[in-house]
């Protein structure tokens, strides 16, 4: 499956199939957010959030591809991400396209 951030494919003719979209809601367990909360008397990236966003992105990119595939698509164009946080601790990341077929 072919992910791209722009809106066309050079040298390829497509047929849009539709919009794409995965999504997840993910947080730590209480004893890692108490340590990453320490983390922010001393100042420095929390390692332990950067690891939940980046599972958390991976997983909402595997939710779109597999939406993807079920329309038979050979791409997803012009993919976006968005995170938003829910509540202590807790974040959600949204991806989503525009999944095309190759004419």
């Amino acid at each position: 499956m072919l992910l791209l951030n722009i809106d066309h494919i050079p040298g390829r003719e497509i047929e849009p199939l539709g919009i794409v979209k995965g999504s997840v809601v993910q947080c730590k367990s209480f004893g890692k957010d108490f340590m990453a909360g320490m983390k922010t008397f001393v100042g420095g990236e929390i390692e332990a959030y950067t690891a939940m966003l980046t599972e958390a992105r991976q997983l909402a990119t595997k939710r779109m591809v597999d939406e993807a595939e079920a329309l038979s698509a050979d791409a997803v164009l012009n993919i976006r991400y968005a995170s938003a946080s829910i509540m202590q601790g807790a974040a959600e990341i949204t991806v989503y396209g525009t999944a095309v077929r190759y004419k």
